[in-house]
């Protein structure tokens, strides 16, 4: 009987530690990413020189897509970004920009994302972009002006469509119109911040 009384007690106590840890966790990634010291904004219609690191079609806007393999808002992510790519690939061109300081290979990030696109390894593009969190979303119109530089979403798993920043930007871009309707959660960083995954 004693047995079983610290085997509940065991039970309970690893629950609530689960628990607890969950919803720190969870709490930790509702909290903007700390804005570094060096910041430096990047206006909208800012120019962003690639300098031919990808061949793009001129007729074509990018989407350049900030991605840590560390970070777990860039795994919950992963889904939602691999549904633009698919609905979109044929009038967009995409990219993934990779924020880590651990060595990976192109081949090894196309198979955690899913998705056979170009993969960048140079964080000279976030600062370029005014990015310093993942994941991040940077879209520039067909002339390299920044279009759009912010949130997939304000859920964590990318799974509100009202709010689906980043897809409701690309399309105000595809149909013409100078700026798209989202809210002020759009453009205040979330997630892991850069280039160490230490939110």
């Amino acid at each position: 009987m004693v047995r079983k009384g610290l085997v509940i007690i065991w039970l309970v106590s690893l629950l609530s530690v689960t628990g607890a840890l969950f919803w720190y966790n969870d709490l930790i990634y509702q909290l903007p990413t700390p804005v570094p010291d060096h910041y430096r904004p990047v206006s909208k219609g800012t120019k962003i020189d690639l300098e031919n690191k990808l061949q793009f079609s001129p007729d074509k806007p990018v989407f350049l897509h900030f991605y840590n393999p560390e970070c777990p808002c860039s795994r919950f992510n992963k889904n939602h970004f691999r549904s633009l790519v698919r609905q979109y690939r044929h009038v967009v061109d995409f990219a993934v920009v990779v924020m880590s300081d651990q060595s990976y290979t192109p081949e090894t990030i196309r198979d955690k994302i899913g998705v056979n696109i170009p993969v960048l390894f140079d964080s000279s593009i976030a600062d370029k972009c005014g990015v310093y969190s993942t994941p991040q979303a940077a879209i520039l119109d067909t002339r390299q002006r920044l279009y759009y530089r912010g949130n997939y979403n304000s859920s964590r798993y990318c799974t509100d469509e009202k709010t689906s920043y980043a897809k409701i930007a690309l399309a105000g871009l595809l149909n013409g119109r100078s700026t798209a309707a989202y809210d002020d959660l759009a453009l205040k960083s979330y997630g892991c911040t850069l280039p160490v995954c230490k939110n």
